[in-house]
């Protein structure tokens, strides 16, 4: 006969209860970071061939990882805190999964126990 979890207690319904609805509050979810940048220009004579170097910027940049490979997106001043935001939403999307799949993980063992294997 194949395992079957047992009922999930209270205790662990309701904690998964709480992570279904903090997943359906989530829209766009990044991974990756926001940094601020400062960078020469190449042209000769700029201030930032100086000696000490004056480099250009702020400028900001989102990276991240897509299929394997590494993507940047340079940022204009009005999307850094939405991209930030994103990117926090992403970091509880993935609380979210490790929680969720840390209970199936609970709910498995507590099935096994009762049924002696």
């Amino acid at each position: 006969m194949p395992l079957r979890p047992d009922p999930l207690p209270h205790r662990l319904r309701a904690r998964l209860a709480r992570c279904k609805e903090e997943l359906q509050r989530i829209e766009i979810a990044l991974q990756g970071s926001v940094t601020e940048r400062w960078m020469p220009c190449g042209k000769k004579g700029c201030r930032c061939q100086a000696d000490p170097p004056q480099l250009h910027g702020p400028y900001y940049q989102w990276t991240t990882k897509i299929d394997g490979r590494t993507k940047t997106l340079r940022l204009m001043p009005e999307e850094i805190e939405d991209f930030r935001s994103w990117i926090a939403e992403g970091q509880r999307l993935d609380e979210c999964v490790r929680e969720w799949r840390r209970l199936s993980a609970e709910a498995v063992e507590r099935g096994r126990g009762k049924s002696g294997g």
